[in-house]
């Protein structure tokens, strides 16, 4: 293969030799720490007339419970992105992503959200476009037209859910899955390939309904009903396509029932194709060897049971790495405060070892990612945990994470997914002989141990193999790769592959999917290569040096641009006095590209109907919200959810809320006009500045009325203030949010205002309602004259570009959702230091904190507040707001005097101040302290008054900026300030 590859295996023992001089760490039991692990690839092994359990299905996605609502907006507002990503994912010879699988919605809260019901009620017809899943296949196919799509059910629409609650309700389930099947068949061209019949996480599998299932779908010949819109001229083939589906079961979560049932029930075995279960990479172990409890799965992959058949076992729902990888690296978790890189508990490599182990103890080929695209607003239930970050869709923002790289060591060196009938597809097998994984846990895993883990794959054929390492521990490990019986040509030359965090000094992403060598088996046929600590390394016989696919770089982040809209909503601007605008009309919005024809062609469609009628940035917390006409014939947005549909099985029960925004807007003033078309009555809710949660409630400030005129204002959940008016079935909402004042209109009148003591600053807006369907229309954001709309940036805790002093702890393992990025970084050391650089006319310290941190505070090399009394605070919210500092480039240092301090984030205030601000106050204090005399105070008491002083006289010449709360913060400085001064004879100022 040239001398390059040998020149390449010559610099390759060298450095073979001085690691294994190393040694390696800690290993399971019976594996001395100094061995390198050895691994037999004997093609004896490589079963390719194993079509189902041992063929590498590689990884899938799952669209559900509104984890996928804004990329239906990324495809209308940023086409060339939104395809882009559906490259990334799913294109290429080796696609990284070919399944994916859609939860079916029923308006109900799941978890991170609600997805809409096809079928809200019996009667209506089914609509697919609703679903974001069902889109996300359709594109998909575009790249991949081998893409598999499956369903399951986790909560059903009322008018199933009565029936089934009746102890019947099997016909109206098979009615829903059916006509939802159909709807995208005739939509969008495809026939889903697998169905799960049962609920979703069920522990106790309903084996009765799976078999009626089954036989229902092969007995089933009626194609032509026009409820299902299917022409004449394709029905035999629909028919056809439908009696094809296959079952999967029974995705049990805590549970390993199925694969037994299945053992012991040949009917059962032969109408199920796929197990899958969730959370656990581990198979049961129960009861005698060789009986139905004792490594049911394994069994059933390897076809080593006694219908002597392989089945699919997946991994159908795990998690995707948790945060930011590029934010993780800077942890202290790693040995004596060190990073564990990109590796540690739910990182990367966590999610690598779940692939190696899940096979390796439960032959698993197959992992789906819950979700692989995260396009929800943060601050809901499970947030940051996706490989791709797509949130922002009015600016196109998309974070590829560092872990597709690692996914990417499994999927680009092998042929993945499914095989075909005539098992001619070369579906490369899983060698359960060469996988092994020691490394410790069953859910999150720890590879500290420093145990082996490793999987191999081969072509059928025998002609190539790749083996995939992961070593998440501080410690080189060596490994020893023989193969046996393989058909490898006459140049064995074995690439290396390597992604791993940044050396001292380099980018961030140096390190990430690189050719690091190319090396050829010794005079005893083992290839030996070290792996580095915390590292993924895939040893390939294959020849990607030279394949363009294998290198391309994933597509960088843009800027995460604020939502500041014109009077459309549709166009960027930040010089009106508009933040965001929706009339539900849509006319600024063109004709969107939806993938139709099974991937053959894509279909330019109007607006609305691309998307089932959904509005635009909108996450659907609970409730069926959806535009529609009202009598007048005008687009209106309605939450249909009533009392006829609301008694379902949700798992987060709440009234019907949905959100729309930025979470950096801050000062602002939220309208929105609200009838109530339903005759039993309703409730109509507006909130502003919510940051996370998922109920109406959960907006910092929310009003709610009903149409007799009963109105009630809510700090959160807490009624703070009520009052009547003029009964009428529609209103004009409005909330404004300045500061610490919040004011509720009611057509046009202020009939609240509230002065928080502790006020919430930033978030989005929510609409709500009770069970009853209600109309929305005219929502605007406006900006305030004299505040600061929004926040212009925020940096994570964990970025590169803040640094820090002193003793911290600094954690991305195991975090809570609600922290951005589930990492923070906490200190209780006096004189512990950390500086942000930032852009701006102020700085958000943001973090959960119990209020006991004193800081310094330092901008620019002065100190402008000693002794800063910080806020007890819920996470996502300020514990040290500073206001007040001229509009630009600033570093800004906090050195905490006494107390705990816990960091999330900083956000970064915007100077875009509209209208002149009154500075008055500042004019005032100036006035009140006159002149004193420096050479009467001491120099350090001095210092910090100078600062106020001359921050106080650049605010009323005019600085750049400045708004009515950094005048509030500027007055308070100074006054502090000069009660600080300290004469020189020890006294202090009068």
């Amino acid at each position: 293969m040239g001398t390059q590859r040998r020149l390449g295996w010559m610099s390759f023992v060298a450095a073979t030799t001085m690691a294994l001089a190393a040694g390696v760490i800690t290993a399971p039991a019976g594996h001395a720490a100094d061995d390198p692990v050895e691994v037999v690839v004997n093609g004896d092994d490589v079963r390719a007339d194993n079509v189902n359990g041992l063929t590498y299905k590689g990884l899938g996605v799952l669209s559900c419970n509104s984890t996928s609502n804004l990329l239906m907006d990324y495809k209308a507002e940023h086409p060339g992105r939104y395809w882009q990503l559906i490259r990334v994912l799913f294109g290429g010879k080796n696609p990284l992503i070919n399944h994916v699988k859609i939860e079916m919605g029923s308006d109900t809260n799941t978890s991170t959200g609600s997805d809409p019901a096809t079928m809200r009620t019996a009667e209506e017809l089914a609509d697919a476009s609703r679903s974001p899943g069902f889109q996300l296949a359709a594109d998909a196919k575009q790249v991949n037209p081998k893409l598999k799509v499956s369903i399951l059910r986790w909560v059903m629409p009322q008018w199933v859910q009565n029936e089934w609650n009746k102890g019947a309700g099997a016909d109206e389930m098979y009615k829903w899955y059916k006509e939802t099947i159909l709807d995208a068949y005739e939509k969008y061209g495809y026939m889903v390939d697998y169905v799960d019949p049962d609920t979703n996480e069920t522990r106790d599998p309903n084996e009765a309904f799976i078999k009626w299932y089954k036989n229902a779908i092969l007995a089933d010949t009626d194609f032509a009903d026009p409820r299902y819109g299917i022409p004449a001229a394709e029905r035999e083939k629909a028919e056809k396509a439908y009696h094809d589906i296959k079952i999967i079961a029974a995705d049990e979560n805590n549970t390993l029932n199925i694969g037994p049932s299945m053992l012991s029930d040949a009917e059962l075995f032969g109408i199920v194709d796929a197990v899958g279960y969730h959370y656990t990479t581990e198979d049961r172990h129960d009861g005698a060897a060789g009986s139905d409890t004792d490594l049911p799965y394994t069994r059933l992959a390897t076809g080593e049971n006694k219908y002597d058949e392989d089945k699919e076992v997946w991994y159908s729902e795990g998690t995707a790495s948790f945060g930011y990888t590029d934010y993780r690296v800077n942890n202290t978790e790693g040995a004596n405060g060190t990073s564990t890189g990109i590796g540690g508990v739910q990182s990367a490599l966590d999610l690598a070892n779940r692939s190696v182990k899940s096979y390796a103890n439960s032959k698993r080929t197959h992992y789906i990612f819950q979700p692989a695209i995260g396009s929800f607003y943060e601050g809901a239930q499970y947030s940051h945990k996706e490989l791709v970050s797509a949130r922002d869709p009015w600016s196109g923002y998309l974070h590829y994470d560092a872990a597709l790289y690692v996914m990417q060591h499994f999927t680009q060196f092998a042929r993945t997914g499914w095989e075909n009938d005539t098992n001619t597809a070369g579906i490369w097998r899983t060698v359960p002989e060469a996988s092994y994984s020691g490394v410790s846990g069953t859910v999150d895993l720890d590879g500290s141990n420093g145990a082996p883990s490793y999987m191999t794959l081969a072509d059928p054929r025998k002609k190539d193999f790749s083996t995939i390492v992961v070593n998440d521990s501080d410690q080189p490990k060596t490994y020893r790769i023989k193969p046996q019986n393989m058909r490898l040509g006459s140049d064995p030359t074995m690439e290396t592959w390597e992604t791993r965090g940044p050396d001292a000094g380099r980018p961030y992403d140096a390190n990430f999917k690189r050719l690091v060598d190319e090396i050829r088996p010794g005079g005893d046929g083992y290839y030996t290569y070290t792996v580095k600590p915390r590292s993924i390394v895939t040893l390939t016989t294959l020849d990607k040096s030279h394949d363009k696919a294998t290198k391309q770089r994933l597509p960088e982040s843009r800027d995460r641009t604020v939502l500041d809209t014109d009077a459309t909503g549709k166009k960027h601007n930040t010089r009106d006095n508009v933040l965001y605008a929706d009339d539900f009309g849509y006319e600024e919005e063109g004709k969107v590209r939806v993938g139709t024809g099974n991937g053959a062609h894509k279909a330019s469609q109007p607006y609305l109907r691309s998307r089932g009628n959904q509005p635009r940035y909108m996450v659907d917390q609970t409730g069926a919200w959806e535009v529609g006409e009202d009598t007048s014939g005008n687009n209106v947005l309605y939450q249909y959810m009533d009392q006829s549909m609301k008694d379902t099985g949700a798992w987060n029960r709440n009234t019907p809320n949905t959100t729309v925004g930025d979470f950096r807007w801050e000062n602002y003033r939220a309208t929105v006009d609200v009838s109530f078309p339903d005759p039993d009555g309703g409730l109509a809710a507006l909130g502003v500045r919510q940051q996370k949660g998922m109920a109406i409630s959960d907006a910092a400030y929310n009003v709610r009325i009903k149409p007799t005129g009963a109105w009630t204002f809510y700090e959160y959940g807490t009624a703070v203030a009520s009052g009547t008016v003029a009964a009428s079935d529609s209103y004009r909402l409005a909330i404004e949010a300045k500061g610490a004042t919040i004011t509720t209109y009611i057509d046009g009148k202020a009939v609240s205002t509230y002065q928080d003591p502790t006020p919430q600053a930033e978030g989005r807006v929510k609409l709500g309602t009770d069970f009853h369907k209600t109309a929305f229309d005219n929502l605007k954001v406006e900006k305030i004259d004299g505040y600061t709309p929004y926040a212009r940036a925020q940096l994570d805790n964990m970025d590169s570009s803040v640094t820090y002093g002193g003793t911290w702890n600094r954690n991305a393992a195991l975090g809570d959702a609600m922290d951005w990025y589930r990492s923070t970084s906490t200190s209780t050391t006096a004189g512990a230091s950390f500086t942000v650089p930032f852009t701006g006319a102020g700085i958000d310290v943001i973090g959960g904190n119990n209020g006991t941190a004193v800081l310094d505070v330092y901008v620019d090399g002065k100190l402008i507040a000693r002794d800063a009394k910080t806020a007890a605070t819920d996470k996502r919210l300020a514990t040290y707001a500073l206001r007040g500092l001229p509009d630009g480039a600033h570093t800004a240092r906090f050195v905490l005097k006494s107390g705990k301090i816990v960091l999330d984030a900083f956000n970064a205030i915007s100077g875009d101040v509209d209208s002149t601000v009154d500075t008055t106050p500042i004019r005032g204090a100036l006035e009140k302290i006159g002149r004193p005399a420096r050479a009467d105070y001491t120099a350090d008491s001095w210092a910090l008054f100078d600062s106020a002083s001359s921050a106080a006289k650049a605010a009323v010449a005019g600085q750049k900026g400045l708004d009515a709360i950094g005048v509030e913060q500027i007055t308070d400085r100074l006054e502090e300030a000069h009660d600080r001064l300290v004469r020189k004879d020890g006294t202090a100022a009068q």
